[in-house]
This record gives structure tokens, sequence and C-alpha cells, in this order.
């Protein structure tokens, strides 16, 4: 069921998710440009104990940060070109080290990606200071 939420309300939401979250969980986030994938991670690394600002790793592809708990990593697998570029992106270290694993445009990592423990998806919607928020 999608939910319709204001930009406050997306990152309330994102930080109680981020509290929450168990050690070592792997969520994914889809939705075209500009849905608020970025935005949601944001308000659930702060959710997590990471005091430094996140901000959308396209260029690095992977953000680390320092949670309550350990490393939080970000990741943004948009400019992988083929999902056998995310071989190169350590998905053994980042699950053996991780707290969280949060991966922006996950289906272009394909089968490299480890099976989620969460999937969310985001939508622009007719007003645009709301986002649509649906689990999957």
């Amino acid at each position: 069921m999608m939910r319709e939420l204001t930009q406050p309300e997306l990152e309330a939401e994102g930080e109680r998710l981020g509290r929450g979250l168990e050690p070592g969980a792997v969520v994914t986030f889809e939705g075209e440009l500009g849905a608020g994938k970025t935005t949601f991670i944001k308000a659930i690394t702060r959710g997590l104990g990471v005091t430094a600002p996140a901000s959308s790793p396209t260029y690095a592809l992977v953000h680390r940060y320092q949670g309550r708990r350990g490393p939080v990593f970000h990741l943004d697998c948009y400019r992988l070109r083929t999902p056998d570029e995310a071989a190169d992106l350590d998905w053994e270290g980042l699950l053996g080290e991780g707290d969280a694993i949060l991966v922006e445009w996950p289906e272009r990592a394909g089968a490299w990606l480890p099976a989620p423990s969460s999937r969310f998806r985001l939508h622009h919607l007719e007003q645009p200071e709301r986002r649509g928020l649906e689990a999957l």
C-alpha cells in the first residue's frame, strides 16, 4: 500500500525506520530520479545514529558513515552500466562489516545484490511537495 507523505513526514518515517533496523539489514530503494530516495536514506542514516550529513554517492558508488552500532553503507548503483560491474563493490566485505546497507537503484546490481531485508519504492505525485512511499 502506498502512503502519500510530505517531505517532513518522509524524513520522520525514515528516522523511525533507521532506529528500528536490525543489525546487518540490507534495504533497497527504487523509484525514478528525484522521487525522494536520497532524502529518505538521509533520514534513515540519522535514525541509525550517523551524525555526518549523508549525501548521494552517485559518483563514488559507495559512501561509508559511522552509525551508533557500526558502519552504515549507502550505495547508489545508478551509474552501473551492467550488473557485472556490481561485482567490484565487495559485497562480502560490506555485509561482514556493515550495520546497515542502503542501496539505491538495486535493479542495476542484478544477481550481485544480496537478498534485501526490506524494499521500498518512492513515487512522484501530482502534488510536487508530496512523495509516495511504498513498502514492497
